[in-house]
């Protein structure tokens, strides 16, 4: 029977410390320690996530000496810590990418983003793309029920302009107004009308 087998480690009741971590544990790499290798430390550049495994004793013996930058220059250590703050991943400007090669950025543009869009514009985001809009060219948005009353209390048709609802609210204002017509009032009614169908068409952006 041997008194030092580790079958009996296990079945006293203070087994031997050090055997169960010599048995458990890789043994220290440092050549002649029979201590178990309980502290990792790295193997150096070149060998990311690879370990060497030594005792207490020869980890901070090997952490004294130990250089990750050792055989680079003074040029490529910069560069490596510099590359460290991004990941070594590559980086651009702003602006400068596969998409903007051959298209000018949106810097200095009278409408930002807009140019990006269509050319409808229902709820009026972009009022200054109205000159760009062809004259002469119908709304882009379709027209409500009270916005087509006001037209047609102008005799104007859906695809009328804002030229052509100024020009048409100026004739009948010369028109109808007693002033032009003798003093006559009897057009009083249809003048006001006409001047509140002109309101809703200019607070509607129409005019």
């Amino acid at each position: 029977m041997k008194l030092d087998s580790k079958f009996f480690d296990r079945l006293r009741v203070k087994p031997d410390e050090n055997r169960l971590l010599r048995n458990a544990c890789p043994k220290c790499e440092r050549a002649g320690c029979e201590e178990p290798g309980l502290y990792p430390a790295p193997k150096g550049r070149g060998f990311e996530g690879q370990y060497h495994r030594f005792c207490l004793d020869h980890v901070r013996e090997y952490n004294k000496s130990y250089n990750y930058f050792s055989g680079l220059s003074d040029e490529d250590v910069i560069k490596h810590q510099k590359d460290d703050t991004i990941g070594h991943r590559p980086t651009w400007f702003i602006g400068v990418n596969a998409w903007s090669r051959g298209r000018k950025t949106g810097r200095g543009r009278r409408n930002g983003f807009a140019h990006r869009f269509t050319t409808d514009d229902p709820f009026a985001l972009f009022p200054d793309r109205e000159d760009k809009a062809k004259p002469g060219s119908p709304p882009a948005r379709p027209l409500q029920r009270a916005e087509r009353k006001c037209l047609r209390q102008l005799n104007l048709e859906d695809t009328a302009t804002k030229a052509d609802i100024r020009a048409r609210f100026k004739e009948l204002v010369k028109r109808l107004h007693p002033d032009h017509n003798r003093g006559d009032r009897s057009s009083e009614d249809k003048l006001r009308e006409v001047i509140q169908a002109y309101n809703y068409l200019k607070q509607a952006g129409l005019a």
